[in-house]
């Protein structure tokens, strides 16, 4: 959490000044968040999720897409999750060898229409 919070810091071009005045402390206070040695309060990392426009799990860790936009599922795309989730342990590991070999199988496709298109 310590080097994403640090990271978003510096993708926006911002000082720890800047971003700790947006959560009213100091700049040697903010430093000890980036720095693991103080653990961020929720309310503060609920600050800093909404002054990035990301969500929470990105601040956490938990996802690596940045974009809460990204996030939003269609309702094909959640009724696919709501299915997935009733599945056994042992179909979901059926699934999702079966959605790689689809990949695999597109990316093949995709790669001989390449192939035609440049020929």
């Amino acid at each position: 959490m310590y080097k994403r919070i640090r990271d978003l810091r510096e993708d926006a071009d911002k000082t720890q000044t800047d971003i700790a005045g947006v959560l009213g402390t100091t700049a040697q206070y903010y430093g000890k968040y980036e720095k693991g040695e103080r653990e961020i309060p929720f309310c503060r990392a609920v600050e800093l999720a909404d002054y990035y426009d990301v969500s929470l799990d990105y601040i956490a860790g938990r996802t690596n897409i940045r974009d809460k936009s990204d996030v939003t599922l269609t309702s094909e795309e959640s009724e696919l999750l709501r299915r997935f989730r009733s599945l056994s342990e042992r179909n979901k590991g059926k699934a999702e060898l079966f959605i790689d070999q689809l990949c695999e199988s597109e990316g093949a496709d995709e790669e001989k229409k390449r192939k035609i298109r440049g020929a």
